[in-house]
């Protein structure tokens, strides 16, 4: 098979709707928009308008409040960590690597949910007492880098 010869699949691709092409083609002469009013002119299209009364935006309290500086942790539980062999280290690569996290955001956190039984040494950014309690129990080490 070429290139030239590539088509997309049965279904896949739809042709376009030709307005105002005449009344033959059932989208002629006002093209689906009706005869004159707001609607039918070009450029009107406002997002949220509702004819001067006050829209629901505006209506509406703001609440609430987005930290954009916020440090934002993916999350990892202690039993997450039994996939490792013992006396491995456990960093966020190696997370990414078995696939136990999909992304780091600005670093991992381990949640001292479940049970550790390996000696590992984990070194991720942050960990809940427990977390750090249960790996030094199991004979491992947590590091904060």
């Amino acid at each position: 098979m070429m290139l030239h010869e590539l088509k997309p699949a049965e279904g896949a691709s739809k042709a376009a709707k030709r307005k105002g092409r005449g009344h033959g083609s059932g989208n002629g002469k006002t093209a689906g928009y009706g005869h004159k009013g707001q609607k039918a002119r070009s450029g009107v299209k406002k997002a949220g308008f509702e004819g001067g009364q006050m829209p629901l935006q505006r209506r509406l309290p703001k609440r609430g409040f987005n930290n954009i500086f916020a440090t934002v942790y993916t999350t990892v539980k202690i039993s997450d960590l039994e996939q490792f062999e013992a006396g491995s280290v456990v960093d966020t690569q190696a997370l990414l690597d078995k696939k136990i996290i999909k992304k780091a955001n600005d670093g991992v956190k381990v949640l001292g949910n479940g049970e550790l039984s390996k000696a590992l040494t984990v070194q991720l950014a942050a960990f809940t007492a427990s977390a750090k309690e249960k790996i030094e129990k199991a004979g491992g080490k947590a590091e904060v880098i």
